[in-house]
C-alpha cells in the first residue's frame, strides 16, 4: 500500500509542479503589486527553488501579502538556475539596494540553502530575522549525484556547500524547516538539527506548497514576527 501511496504522490507532485509553472504565465503578474503592506509589518522576502521563478509561490505570496506584510520576489534571480553562493550574492545585493531589514525569508527548495547562505552572510545576515524553508535538502539529496545536469548534482550530500551548510549550525535556531513524509526528489527528508521542523502527513516536493497544513505553517510564522 505505501508502494502503490507513494507512486501517486509522485505522479501528483510532478503534475502540480508542471500546471503551476505553465499557469502564472497565462496572465501577467507585476511583483511590485505586493510590495506594500500595513504600516509596522516586516518585509517578507520570497526565494524558490532551482528553476522555479517567483511566480511558483504566487499562491505563498498572495497569502503572505494579504497578512499585511510587503513582499519581495527577487526578480534578479530569473529561473534560479545559478549557484547557491551565487544567488545569496544576488539576494544580499536586493537586500543592501531596498535597505531592508528583519526580513524574514520563505523558501521552497534550493531556495532554503540560498536563505541559509543569505543567513550566514556577515553582510545580509544582520538583516534576517528567521526563514521557514520548505522541502529544502539541507543534507542534500542521494539522488542528485546521478542527474545529468551539474546545477542539479550540486545538492550531493557531498557537495561542498551541501557539507559547509550543513556543518554551520550557527544560524538553525532562527530557520523552521518543513518538508512531507515522502518526498520524490529528498529522500532522507529536510529534518535541520536545531531548527524547528515540522514533518507534514503528505507527500510531495512541490504539491505541498498547497497542503493546508504547510499553509498554517506560513500562516503561523509571519504572524509570530
Amino acid at each position: 500500500m505505501s508502494i502503490a501511496r507513494n507512486a501517486r504522490w509522485w505522479a501528483l507532485d510532478y503534475a502540480a509542479a508542471v500546471r503551476w509553472q505553465l499557469g502564472p504565465l497565462l496572465r501577467h503578474h507585476d511583483p511590485a503589486a505586493y510590495l506594500r503592506g500595513r504600516p509596522g509589518m516586516r518585509p517578507v522576502v520570497v526565494l524558490p527553488g532551482i528553476w522555479e521563478t517567483w511566480r511558483f509561490l504566487l499562491p505563498l505570496i498572495e497569502r503572505i501579502h494579504r497578512a499585511g506584510h510587503p513582499v519581495h520576489a527577487v526578480t534578479a534571480l530569473r529561473a534560479n538556475g545559478a549557484t547557491v553562493d551565487s544567488s545569496a550574492e544576488i539576494v544580499a545585493g536586493y537586500l543592501a539596494d531596498h535597505d531592508l531589514d528583519d526580513v524574514l525569508v520563505v523558501a521552497h527548495s534550493k531556495g532554503g540553502l540560498i536563505g541559509k547562505q543569505l543567513m550566514l552572510r556577515p553582510d545580509s545576515g544582520p538583516r534576517v530575522r528567521a526563514m521557514l524553508a520548505i522541502s529544502t535538502p539541507f543534507s542534500g539529496s542521494a539522488y542528485a549525484p546521478y542527474l545529468l545536469l551539474r546545477s542539479l548534482r550540486a545538492f550531493s550530500p557531498t557537495d561542498p556547500t551541501t557539507v559547509r551548510l550543513k556543518a554551520d549550525r550557527s544560524v538553525d535556531a532562527r530557520i523552521t524547516s518543513v518538508w512531507a513524509a515522502f518526498d520524490p526528489h529528498i529522500p532522507v527528508g529536510s529534518e535541520l538539527a536545531g531548527a524547528v521542523n515540522r514533518r507534514i502527513d503528505d507527500g510531495g516536493h512541490f504539491r505541498i506548497l498547497r497542503n493546508p497544513q504547510v499553509l498554517a505553517e506560513v500562516d503561523r510564522f509571519v504572524a509570530a514576527f
